[in-house]
């Protein structure tokens, strides 16, 4: 019988998914560049965080855990490489102009810079300036050494403010 502080690992792995799925999907966004794909994405990280739920749980950081998944997870999409569709609900030329649609275009301007960046260097700035990630947390997510995460961080912003033009990209902290 259990009390009502505790959970059954199903109850807690449901508490996470409800918790982190918007993040996860942000995250698989960046480094995905489209919508649908980072929801798959983030979908078969969780469904491999779920197979192996009892090792996450007991994992210093479960959410880094998490994240690493989803990382492989996308590496492991260029594996089987499909051909890329650009769905819309209505034609390019039939939208209003908004405020949201301007925030929107910054936003696709932004993402299409982060995708011209290449997948090392992406990956790290995402990591590192949108995750809010040290670099010590980076070079543990990939696999790599500190000094790496911060030389690909270095020439990643430089890329970025060439496109984005200086003031768009803040400098490293």
């Amino acid at each position: 019988m259990r009390t009502e502080d505790s959970e059954t690992p199903e109850e807690a792995f449901q508490a996470f998914v409800r918790s982190r799925w918007p993040s996860l999907v942000r995250t698989a966004f960046l480094v995905t560049g489209d919508r649908h794909l980072a929801e798959d994405v983030a979908q078969t990280a969780l469904a491999k965080a779920y197979r192996s739920w009892a090792r996450v749980q007991r994992s210093d950081n479960p959410d880094a855990y998490v994240r690493r998944i989803l990382i492989s997870c996308h590496k492991d999409r260029f594996r089987k490489r499909r051909v890329p569709e650009h769905l819309t609900d209505v034609p390019p030329d039939a939208v209003a102009a908004t405020d949201d649609m301007a925030r929107a275009d910054e936003r696709e301007v932004l993402a299409a810079a982060l995708a011209g960046l290449p997948k090392r260097q992406r990956l790290v700035v995402i990591l590192r300036y949108w995750e809010d990630l040290s670099e010590s947390e980076v070079a543990q997510t990939l696999g790599c050494s500190v000094g790496t995460v911060k030389s690909q961080a270095s020439k990643a912003l430089s890329k970025l403010r060439a496109v984005l033009g200086q003031s768009a990209v803040p400098a490293p902290f």
